[in-house]
């Protein structure tokens, strides 16, 4: 039976995943002002200092020496490689190709937090996950005509990969300090070199850059880089990173439903319906029981 507390974790989830939907078409605006590498930096930049502020805010302490190399896998994932290779796959792609193709991450999340976060997973649940992820699947071979992947493809599968470390990664670490601290030292701990490559990567026409890309841009710093994250990864401590995760199946139809009015992108009758079947797959998902193996942690702060 589902707590109050793990009802609580999949609403934040939900909330998490709305804000996230927004990465790829803020992302595909950017990309159309900036250079992939450059969005890249700066908006860990940004990030980075609003996550030192709140740092030093709130008078934080390092986190303790053992956490170190956990926080800085979490932050290669979540800081660097996700949104460099977002970037480069809104290149080529459009905003909501992407975000079915990121409908796969959920069983992706899945299975990294069973290896690496001790989630026990019961075999209906990953009926409803694999049936939700081949759903997914035949909608992107759907909209490409039965084609191979192309180059922007192979960007979102490995996308995928670092987005599901990611994630499960920093759901170990909200065992340990409250979700906001995890990203606040995720985008701080790489603020010196981001900053750096910021300015060496400074556009020597930036002036000429029109609003909507600096829109774009703004976004991913403030909102996907950090602030999604508070929301996302309370999400992930209170109702377990597996069942949390599997919500993330809803983020390719609200990318889609977002890339229509951001980016200009046709929404179709036929969206809607995978959408509904999706949706039915994690309301499935949601019943099926879910584990974590009980360690003794303490909390720091």
């Amino acid at each position: 039976m589902t707590t109050s507390r793990e009802k609580l974790g999949l609403l934040l989830g939900f909330l998490g995943t709305c804000l996230f939907a927004g990465t790829l078409p803020a992302t595909r605006l950017a990309v159309t002002g900036f250079d992939p590498f450059f969005l890249t930096v700066t908006r860990a930049t940004l990030a980075g200092i609003a996550g030192v502020a709140v740092l030093l805010v709130t008078r934080r302490r390092l986190p303790p020496r053992r956490l170190w190399a956990e926080v800085a896998a979490a932050a290669v994932c979540t800081v660097l490689a996700f949104p460099l290779l977002a970037a480069l796959a809104m290149v080529t792609v459009p905003a909501a190709h992407g975000g079915v193709v990121l409908g796969i991450l959920p069983l992706a999340t899945a299975a990294a937090a069973a290896v690496l976060a001790h989630e026990r997973t019961s075999p209906s649940f990953w009926i409803a996950s694999v049936a939700g992820a081949a759903i997914v699947l035949t909608f992107v071979f759907r909209r490409n005509d039965g084609t191979t992947f192309g180059l922007g493809d192979i960007f979102l599968l490995a996308l995928v990969i670092v987005g599901a470390l990611g994630y499960t990664l920093s759901g170990r670490l909200t065992a340990r300090m409250p979700g906001w601290e995890v990203i606040s030292w995720q985008v701080a701990i790489f603020l010196p070199l981001f900053a750096f490559a910021t300015f060496l990567l400074w556009p020597a026409h930036i002036d000429k850059a029109k609003p909507l890309p600096w829109a774009g841009l703004a976004y991913v710093a403030l909102v996907s880089q950090y602030t999604a994250f508070f929301v996302f990864n309370a999400g992930l401590a209170m109702g377990g990173i597996a069942r949390v995760g599997q919500i993330m199946l809803l983020q390719p139809f609200i990318v889609v439903a977002l890339a229509w009015p951001v980016n200009g992108e046709p929404m179709s009758l036929a969206t809607l319906a995978f959408a509904a079947a999706v949706v039915a797959t994690v309301l499935i998902g949601q019943r099926a029981r879910v584990g974590r193996r009980t360690r003794s942690v303490k909390k720091i702060g």
